[in-house]
């Protein structure tokens, strides 16, 4: 049986094509190799159940490793501390029996003491030291039952047991304790008493800070495409494909996998740039795509969040990156912010950038103030997309949106509407996205590919003469980097004391031509 991609729970290597991580598991092995306790915390879908499983294979002839996880625990696994004690005994017996650790898992039974915490706590103490090899503890989806005094204890415990190491020897309890999960709980809010606000309040101060990069970079991506390639022989450039994969997805596990999983089953492996962007297309639009669906969601609940998002993608404000922000915090938490090189705020990947801009261009349509890209066929002649004709339109409509909205409001959601213009225009055929970095200084270049060619819009705030020619020297480079030949440049600008150029027109800068629009 040939092997598939997966987007469906943990990998394995027998059945998935999965990306060579043997350098990031080397990594995480030094921090177990030091006896460090630390926080395997990312995102949903971000292989942190895969790199356990793994780590389990590569470690298990050496430790004693001890894998549960907490997924599907239970309010009634946390009821009392000896409940707790005694289902947490029953998961280790359980591992154990499945393995090929007999002897150990009968010392286990016969000798762990379950009552309390602290009977726990000495059992551990015992156990370990009766063990020849060190003892590895791995739980997997700790944060579902974090909400919890008793779990707090339960590290309390850990914590108190891994200081006492420097008394009693390494052996006298875990070696080593891996914990995975989205939330990091170092930070968790916890309430003490149902009367009291939440509080940080974890005892895993212990923790050694986890550096280890968990998104996988074109090198890594190429090695699974080795894989499938010499499986099928479809003849892709494979490292073009890997790196085009990068582009969109920064290397976020899922949307790798869920890319390469689309184009072999339902593109007839079209191992193309087009084939990735039809991927994505399909992506996007997936309503039973959880982790885009929880995007949108976190949008929905957080106003913080929401307000994070429009601020970087609608109203280009650069946002020093600041993890102790309790909005970024949360977006980091999420997974879909990231720092760039500027040492700002930036949308983790474009595919996320994508969904964002679809959910805001939706809710604005429903609002009523775009659905004015009217005939669609007149926008495209023999499949070729005239987009001149786009952009003249678009600014006699924002001529028109003047007289029933205030200009300060138009301009700050121009690049708003104007992807509320376009998206009709394109939908099904074309495929855009911005520019990751080239979004500063009031500048967002929009790239749209349509029947085979490709547009480069740059989409501005009137910032002053000075830097309307900065912004034709700028797209004039851009468009030297993507090979292309003409551009389109609209700025946004509402003073009342400045003569706005009426229609649009070419002009020519550094042997480019420049599509000019001031609306």
């Amino acid at each position: 049986m040939k092997k598939k991609f997966n987007t469906t729970g943990s990998c394995n290597p027998a059945q998935h094509y999965m990306v060579d991580t043997s350098r990031k598991l080397a990594q995480i092995e030094e921090y177990i190799e030091e006896g460090s306790y630390f926080t395997i915390n990312r995102a949903r879908q971000f292989g942190k159940t895969t790199t356990m499983d793994l780590l389990f294979n590569r470690l298990s002839d050496r430790y004693l490793v001890v894998q549960i996880s907490f997924e599907g625990a239970g309010e009634q696994y946390f009821r009392d501390e000896v409940t707790f004690c005694d289902r947490f005994k029953e998961s280790i017996a359980k591992v154990l029996k499945y393995t090929s650790w007999q002897s150990e898992r009968n010392l286990w039974i016969s000798s762990v003491r379950t009552d309390s915490l602290d009977e726990l706590s000495d059992s551990l103490t015992d156990f370990c030291m009766q063990i020849e090899r060190p003892v590895l503890l791995m739980i997997d989806e700790v944060d579902k039952s974090s909400d919890n005094q008793l779990f707090l204890n339960f590290l309390g415990m850990l914590r108190n047991k891994y200081l006492e190491r420097s008394r009693r020897g390494m052996d006298s309890t875990f070696h080593s304790v891996v914990l995975a999960g989205v939330y990091d709980v170092k930070n968790l809010k916890i309430k003490l008493r149902p009367d009291e606000d939440r509080k940080y309040n974890s005892p895993w101060n212990i923790a050694a800070k986890f550096n280890v990069d968990m998104t996988f970079h074109p090198d890594e991506i190429i090695t699974m495409l080795n894989e499938y390639e010499a499986d099928y022989q479809t003849g892709m450039d494979k490292a073009f494909i890997a790196n085009e994969i990068y582009k969109y997805t920064s290397g976020y596990p899922y949307l790798v996998s869920c890319i390469c999983s689309i184009i072999d089953k339902e593109l007839e492996k079209d191992w193309s740039e087009k084939g990735i962007q039809d991927a994505i297309k399909i992506l996007i639009k997936d309503r039973e795509n959880t982790l885009l669906g929880d995007l949108t969601k976190n949008v929905e609940t957080y106003p913080d969040f929401e307000k994070l998002m429009t601020d970087v993608l609608l109203h280009d404000k650069e946002i020093v990156y600041e993890p102790n922000v309790p909005a970024i915090d949360l977006a980091l938490t999420f997974s879909a912010v990231k720092e760039d090189a500027h040492g700002h705020i930036t949308v983790h990947n474009l595919v996320f950038e994508q969904k964002l801009y679809n959910y805001f261009v939706a809710k604005e349509s429903l609002k009523g103030n775009s659905d004015f890209s009217g005939n669609r066929s007149i926008y495209v002649t023999n499949g070729r997309l005239n987009m001149p004709l786009v952009i003249a339109r678009f600014q006699d409509l924002m001529r028109n949106e003047r007289r029933r909205a205030d200009d300060e409001f138009l301009e700050r959601q121009g690049r708003l509407l104007f992807l509320c213009f376009l998206k009709p225009i394109i939908n099904g055929t074309g495929f855009y996205y911005v520019e990751p970095e080239t979004r500063n200084g009031g500048r967002m270049d929009l790239v749209v590919s349509f029947g085979g060619e490709e547009f480069v819009i740059e989409l501005k705030i009137w910032r002053g003469e000075k830097y309307e020619v900065e912004g034709k020297v700028q797209l004039a480079e851009y468009l030297k980097t993507r090979n292309l030949n003409e551009g389109y440049l609209v700025t946004f600008s509402f003073l009342k004391n400045k003569t706005v150029q009426e229609e649009p027109e070419w002009v020519e800068h550094d042997g480019k031509r420049i599509y000019e629009a001031i609306i």
